[in-house]
């Protein structure tokens, strides 16, 4: 019997530029870079605002009354500030599709003008 001896493992001709390291750990770090931005923004939001992640903000709640405007309802609830931010940010945080509003309504008042 004869042996034969093994074939030669084949040799890749394939190398890895200086250029193409940099862009294969570039693409491993990003995913990892992405998620700690992420994080840190989003932990960021919740200091700036003044409430912590943990514990709900308590919303306060108006109900409209028959022949109020949001115009008047804003004026009561933040009488030093510009009454046309005051509508926007209760518009904005009610979902409201205008700024008309109907008796009996209950709306959430912004953390910031609340008292």
């Amino acid at each position: 019997m004869r042996r034969t001896a093994a074939a030669p493992a084949a040799r890749s001709h394939l190398r890895l530029t200086r250029r193409g390291r940099l862009v294969l750990v570039a693409a491993a770090a990003a995913p990892l870079v992405a998620a700690a931005v992420w994080f840190g923004v989003s932990s960021g939001s919740a200091a700036a605002g003044g409430v912590s992640a943990g514990a709900p903000a308590s919303i306060e709640h108006v109900t409209v009354r028959p022949g109020e405007s949001l115009w008047q309802i804003a004026e009561t609830v933040a009488p030093h500030d510009d009454p046309r931010e005051v509508i926007d940010a209760i518009v904005d945080m009610n979902g409201l599709q205008s700024s008309v509003v109907t008796p009996g309504e209950s709306l959430a008042i912004p953390p910031q003008y609340a008292k």
